[in-house]
């Protein structure tokens, strides 16, 4: 597994543990397994796969990115 960079990294907001700046795909994954408040959701489950396929390297960081915002922004933690 390879850990890629964000090109711009994804700001939330996890309430009482505060702020996060999420940098790389394996922070984003970390994130969503430990963090998240909403693991019931389409768009959770769609992060999480994403990110696990970036860090094989089937798919691009950017994607994974672009999947752990929605995420984000559908649980209500994004900042804009």
């Amino acid at each position: 597994m390879n850990d890629t960079v964000f090109a711009t990294p994804v700001l939330i907001n996890l309430g009482a543990m505060g702020l996060r700046l999420v940098s790389s795909v394996w922070e984003a994954l970390e994130c969503l397994r430990s963090q998240w408040p909403r693991q019931d959701c389409l768009e959770y489950r769609r992060a999480t796969r994403i990110c696990l396929d970036a860090l094989e390297g089937w798919i691009s960081a950017a994607k994974a990115r672009k999947a752990f915002a929605l995420a984000a922004k559908q649980a209500g933690v994004l900042v804009a």
